[in-house]
């Protein structure tokens, strides 16, 4: 080994290795800060009759704030966004939705006004709908001000910042839930009514993904998501964005809740080549975006073991020109689901429509097959939420959020469970910086999951 190689390979393993201690400090540290009287699994928060919200960010946080309106028992009591357009758009369109509006109040402008708005208006819950670096800052703040919060995907791309969203979400016993609502869309339920069931026996291997060309958004302008969410793909490495994917699988198999959970992760990216390409060719010359180079791996792959020994393969790919796919796939003992498109396949068959798993049930064969096997929370919300955003799940998301808020139930979703979806990304970008070595999840429940029940099939 020359000199230049081994000085190259001593510099490049002593920073793997002070990160890794990093992190394997700042876990422990975070460990030991545990409150054990104030475990978050099956939490119950008091009942709210008429609850009291507030919104930060109206871009993607515009759906939530209808959906809420449109539901009885709910008053919204203030509105933030940094633009004052934006604001004024959001309050139109609430304002033909409901007239109970008297003690809405309306901020925008500095970035600090979200601080004022809850300060002002003390509600009960706050939604939070902005980039991704805010996430951990608002919701620590929120909490600390008395409210339950429910927060846009990814929780933080950081272990710390997810460890103190646990923290302080035990300390003052608040409601924080990551707003995933794929977990709500008609497969990924009739899937988990599917399992608990115990239609394909016992579960051994999940594939999950958030493949999505999202190159165009390079072109947004300062008030849209694509002014800040393209920077992520600048200096980062690894899967940015697993939860769309990995959040259904993960109800699917139980994890952090009962039987298993996360265990470890290995992870690897590709080159990084189609967004440098996509800019070069497509972006005007006064694009900040036209001549950056872009780090990130354009497809990411994982996987995951958990502790049973359970695999689930997590994708996540924002640049590549192929069709919209989370896969959602669950494979178990007697048989396969899978998504994208759907279709099913049984060792016994089904029906009269196959014999065995030879042949999928797909396309018009799956109308019987939801007839027997959808949701009921789908059947009985299906109608009055179609229309409230990504084929019904938003609107069938911020029911369950009303219902349980207003009878003191607990959430389909709770912190951990926000923690651990979330922990890929930091822990994926730790793998790949290792050469595929496998990383270790933190236990954000500091060991009590299996005290958590499973996610029932409620109606």
């Amino acid at each position: 080994m020359t000199n230049f190689n081994r000085r190259k390979f001593i510099k490049t393993s002593s920073l793997g290795a002070i990160a890794a201690s990093t992190l394997s400090v700042n876990c422990q540290n975070n460990l030991n800060q545990s409150n054990h009287d104030k475990y978050l699994g099956g939490f119950k928060a008091d009942p709210l009759p008429n609850i009291r919200a507030a919104f930060i960010g109206l871009n993607r946080g515009g759906t939530h704030l209808r959906n809420f309106a449109n539901l009885n028992n709910t008053e919204v009591v203030g509105l933030c966004d940094i633009y004052e357009s934006t604001l004024k758009r959001e309050l139109e369109r609430l304002y033909q939705i409901t007239d109970n509006l008297k003690n809405l109040k309306s901020y925008w402008g500095s970035k600090n006004e979200w601080i004022k708005m809850i300060d002002e208006v003390r509600p009960d819950v706050v939604f939070i709908s902005t980039d991704w670096e805010s996430h951990t800052p608002m919701i620590k703040q929120c909490i600390k001000k008395g409210c339950h919060v429910f927060c846009e995907v990814p929780f933080s791309l950081e272990l710390n910042e997810l460890w103190d969203i646990v923290n302080i979400s035990e300390k003052h016993q608040k409601h924080c839930m990551m707003l995933e609502n794929v977990n709500y869309g008609r497969d990924e339920l009739m899937f988990l009514n599917m399992c608990r069931q115990g239609v394909i026996g016992e579960l051994l291997h999940g594939e999950a993904a958030y493949i999505h060309d999202l190159r165009w958004q390079m072109d947004h302008d300062k008030t849209r998501m694509g002014s800040w969410r393209t920077d992520f793909y600048r200096e980062k490495n690894g899967n940015i964005y697993p939860t769309h994917g990995l959040g259904p699988v993960a109800q699917y198999m139980n994890l952090c809740r009962t039987e298993d959970n996360f265990h470890k992760i290995v992870s690897y990216s590709s080159p990084a080549l189609g967004r440098n390409q996509y800019s070069k060719e497509n972006l005007s010359e006064n694009n900040s975006w036209k001549n950056i180079s872009f780090k990130n791996g354009d497809i990411n792959s994982s996987i995951i073991k958990t502790k049973l020994g359970r695999t689930i393969l997590v994708q996540w790919d924002e640049t590549s020109p192929r069709p919209y796919t989370r896969l959602n796939l669950i494979q178990g003992t007697r048989g396969t689901l899978a998504g994208f498109p759907t279709r099913v396949a049984l060792e016994n068959g089904f029906e009269d429509i196959t014999k065995d798993h030879h042949n999928w049930i797909e396309n018009e064969n799956l109308i019987r097959l939801y007839e027997k096997f959808d949701h009921p929370l789908y059947k009985k919300l299906n109608k009055k939420t179609l229309k409230s955003g990504h084929g019904g799940m938003d609107g069938i998301m911020m029911y369950r959020i009303v219902e349980c808020l207003n009878n003191g139930l607990p959430l389909d979703q709770n912190v951990y469970e926000g923690c651990f979806w979330s922990a890929v990304a930091p822990l994926s970008k730790q793998s790949i910086l290792d050469d595929g070595k496998p990383q270790d999840f933190p236990d954000f429940t500091r060991g009590r999951w299996k005290e958590t029940e499973k996610l029932g099939i409620v109606s």
